[in-house]
């Protein structure tokens, strides 16, 4: 029998209206949508004329299609201390994510070969709260991989332009601009009748390195310094030129911190490329005047810039504007790489890994930051636009996710916009606790999340079984992605 998933506030996000209907939802026993009642009328007729196995009323609870993260770090196998897979989807369902695409630089090893991706496939299978597709890598010697990787199911490819931190370097090198083209023309080739999408970490390593002051390396400034806005701005002017010369292709912008680069990105769409960008949420709610020395929880590559230039990362969030989606970047390690233990190590931002916690908690931290802003900064329908409905159309999952509507898969974020919380380390299902935003106070709770159907997530009884699914792409519409740490 089917089940009824009700509320007073559903928000639909299939293109038809932006409002909130006071309806519900039909699921059929495989877990795809079968028909959405758009009133209450509609819900009472439906219940007297139909026995279902369930019916699950949220309420005035806001029900929403499940948000997508097209960047989250995962790093088994060979990392589960960082992150692993149970820790991670576990996280991404108490933050509402149903869905969540894994990068390949962590892992050990990295997933720059079929034979990789398989071992990462099937160390997931049976541990994973919430779908999970996978992100091939591209490195240095790797071209014969490309075509097997997109056809083994992979979401697209990653690169980076300048080298991840020790020891992932050794393990995921950067590639130049020259290999760069090299492998797009071997796709225009090899995929001539696919559109393949290009995703770029856009920072270059400067041409004249900046020695910090070493003796002041637990002070944020010290970190700053050495990865100015000058590192974007010449990637994005790299870009700007790829992506006229291979107007077909869509070249995306990962993890956007300098809002000075983002005039480059509206420029090249003038001149027809076809350029997008995203950003984080640190970036939105975090500015570098508030990192306190020794957080180096805060650290990440690129920086979090100070709050002037965050100004000019919100103007571009709107719709048509240069950033299209947000993505977590997450990327925890363990406390001794984060240097978080005691000893002389401690709170040096010159060594320690840079990447942010931040999965479990990107709709409240970008909520929060919204409303801090104004009321009507971001709508919930910006929300679906900037979680989920691009980065589904980013990794070529449309057909099926990012909508509530007949015949797509029955991914559910349920929340409460006006409820608060404190973020402490109890809340946390990640392998690592520390986070930048601990002891904040944000607005935004969700309170169920529903993959295909199930429950995997309720706010006061935990998670269900983990039975999420391995995502691989299957579509003669190829993605490649490009990105770094």
């Amino acid at each position: 029998m089917d089940l009824l998933f009700l509320s007073r506030r559903i928000f639909l996000g299939d293109g038809s209206e932006n409002a909130l209907i006071h309806g519900g939802i039909i699921v059929d026993t495989e877990g795809i949508i079968r028909r959405v009642l758009r009133s209450p009328q509609e819900v009472n007729t439906y219940l007297y004329n139909t026995e279902s196995e369930s019916v699950y009323d949220f309420g005035d609870l806001v029900l929403m299609p499940g948000l997508i993260d097209p960047n989250v770090h995962i790093n088994e196998p060979g990392r589960k201390d960082w992150e692993g897979f149970a820790t991670a989807t576990k996280a991404a369902a108490a933050g509402g994510f149903t869905t969540i695409i894994d990068r390949p630089t962590n892992a050990q090893p990295p997933t720059v070969s079929v034979a990789h991706l398989k071992a990462k496939t099937s160390t997931a299978r049976g541990k994973i709260y919430v779908d999970v597709g996978f992100w091939g890598g591209l490195v240095p010697g790797n071209g014969d991989q490309l075509a097997p990787l997109l056809g083994a199911g992979v979401m697209g490819l990653q690169c980076t332009l300048c080298d991840p931190a020790a020891p992932v370097s050794q393990e995921f090198p950067a590639v130049n601009e020259s290999q760069l083209e090299e492998a797009l023309s071997q796709l225009d080739k090899e995929q001539a009748e696919g559109e393949a999408v290009v995703a770029v970490h856009a920072e270059l390593p400067l041409t004249t390195e900046i020695h910090p002051d070493e003796e002041a390396p637990r002070e944020y400034g010290t970190f700053l310094v050495t990865r100015p806005p000058q590192m974007e701005i010449s990637a994005t002017q790299l870009l700007c030129r790829l992506a006229v010369r291979h107007p077909r292709r869509c070249i995306h912008i990962l993890n956007c911190s300098s809002g000075e680069s983002l005039p480059l990105v509206e420029e090249c769409r003038r001149q027809g490329g076809n350029l997008t960008v995203d950003t984080c949420p640190h970036y939105l709610a975090l500015a570098a005047e508030d990192v306190p020395d020794c957080g180096t929880e805060f650290k990440t590559w690129p920086p979090i810039r100070e709050r002037r230039n965050q100004e000019r990362l919100w103007l571009a969030l709107r719709l048509g504007g240069a950033i299209r989606m947000i993505g977590s970047d997450h990327s925890p390690a363990t406390p001794g790489a984060r240097a978080l233990t005691c000893g002389r190590g401690r709170g040096n931002f010159l060594r320690a890994w840079p990447g942010i916690n931040s999965l479990q908690l990107s709709l409240p931290v970008v909520w929060t930051a919204a409303n801090r802003r104004g009321p009507s900064n971001l709508t919930i329908a910006d929300i679906h636009r900037l979680m989920c409905q691009e980065p589904a159309n980013l990794c070529g999952l449309s057909a099926s996710k990012g909508r509530i509507a007949e015949g797509y898969d029955a991914d559910f974020c349920v929340w409460s916009p006006d409820e608060e919380f404190t973020v402490g380390p109890e809340l946390l299902y990640t392998a690592t606790k520390a986070t930048p935003y601990a002891g904040q106070r944000l607005r935004g709770v969700v309170h169920a999340t529903v993959v295909r159907g199930l429950h995997v997530y309720q706010q006061f009884e935990g998670f269900g079984q983990p039975l999420g699914k391995v995502l691989l792409r299957r579509s003669t519409r190829k993605l490649v992605k490009f990105v770094s740490m």
